[in-house]
């Protein structure tokens, strides 16, 4: 039982709001004719650089076939010695690994005959209760836009909602306004997510000034690995502080200091599902919950991490993997389904990840590379297709 291939293949996917996003689908075929999908996504993000596919397939080649798809932690180890942790949030290196971990979890599971949540460990849910993104203000007039969306996808059994804040804030005022107004106790304000756009103290007087306003927790509340900041922002308020892990160290010393009540645990950030479910292992010792976090994957990314979150005893708090519905289309014959603000775990029947990629659709949306030309860092900080002026 060997490796005997990979193959990556990229794709632009648009979102609803004009943003095309990269994503690379991996296959890695096993030489008694299997083969496990993964899924590297979302590669549009700041640093504003691009990748080689051709040599990160080749790079990965050399490392890959051969191997035993069941040594996994082996290969893990492999692929950290080239893509190592930067203690940077979107390290690019991490969303490789990802790709590839959760393939080789596909092919295994596949292999066995069971579905990935049970080879992870078990299920102790069947479906994940998750939020609906509204992204950042910049100017007034997409308060209304908001709104709009917010009331969209409350028809279609969304109660939660997460807002990326602090860039304009009488307009995430208005939001928040607007809501409170309007659905009342119908409608869930998940978090304030400062995506470390603030420094701690610049985000106490954010969380003060909107201090009467529902919101169940504080997400990203200082800059980038300031364990110090966080720290302070959480003695100066009353909600839970959640904060990303993208490495062990980082995690390490967020422990250590004491800086947040909730690990925010995405596959795509801490490289894959393996060491997701460690930094997840690590929460639990530390006493502190989880929730699943984020890039807006597509439907291959996103059953990784319903079943991830299927397994976890900790995951206690609303999730984010809310990607397929913010995109125009998908690259599976069968989407993750979303269903009253839950989202579905793929069901014991469908081995491995539990779907099945749609050539004609990876055609329709196929790029050549990972590069996205005159995109501006605004664009790439905000999702959007084109700056307002």
């Amino acid at each position: 039982m060997k490796i005997s291939d990979i193959r990556l293949t990229v794709v632009g996917m648009p979102r609803h709001t004009g943003f095309v996003s990269k994503h690379v689908i991996v296959e890695i075929e096993m030489d008694e004719g299997l083969t496990g999908i993964g899924e590297m996504s979302d590669f549009s993000h700041l640093p504003h650089y691009s990748l080689d596919t051709r040599d990160m397939k080749a790079v990965l080649k050399s490392i890959l076939v051969g191997q035993n798809p069941f040594d996994i932690t082996l290969i893990n180890q492999e692929l950290l010695s080239h893509f190592p942790e930067t203690m940077f949030y979107y390290e690019k290196g991490n969303f490789i690994r990802n790709g590839v971990d959760a393939a080789l979890h596909d092919l295994c599971a596949k292999a066995l005959q069971i579905s990935v949540a049970d080879f992870i460990g078990g299920r102790m849910k069947e479906k994940i209760k998750v939020c609906y993104p509204i992204f950042r203000h910049r100017f007034m007039e997409e308060v209304e836009e908001n709104l709009k969306v917010v009331r969209e996808r409350f028809r279609q059994g969304f109660d939660v909602f997460r807002l990326y804040a602090g860039k304009n804030l009488d307009a995430d005022e208005a939001f928040l306004d607007g809501v409170r107004t309007e659905f009342g106790s119908k409608v869930t304000i998940k978090s304030l997510d400062f995506s470390h756009l603030l420094d701690w103290k610049s985000a106490v007087q954010v969380t003060q000034r909107f201090s009467s306003y529902d919101v169940q927790l504080i997400e990203s509340p200082a800059v980038q690995n300031d364990f110090e900041g966080l720290r302070h922002f959480r003695m100066k308020v009353d909600h839970p502080v959640s904060e990303h892990v993208w490495s062990y160290r980082q995690q390490y010393e967020m422990i250590k200091h004491d800086s947040v009540d909730i690990f925010n645990i995405s596959p795509i950030f801490i490289g894959g599902l393996t060491n997701a479910r460690k930094a997840a292992a690590a929460a639990e010792v530390a006493g502190k919950s989880c929730l699943i976090g984020t890039t807006q994957e597509l439907s291959v990314g996103t059953a990784a991490m319903a079943h991830l979150g299927s397994s976890l005893a900790n995951l206690n708090h609303t999730s984010d993997p809310i990607g397929p519905e913010l995109y125009a289309g998908d690259i599976v014959k069968n989407p993750v389904i979303y269903e009253n603000g839950y989202l579905l775990v793929p069901g014991r029947e469908r081995h491995g990840l539990g779907v099945e990629l749609d050539w004609e659709q990876i055609e329709k949306y196929k790029a050549d590379d990972l590069s996205w030309g005159n995109v501006s860092a605004h664009q790439l900080q905000d999702r959007t297709s084109q700056a307002r002026k």
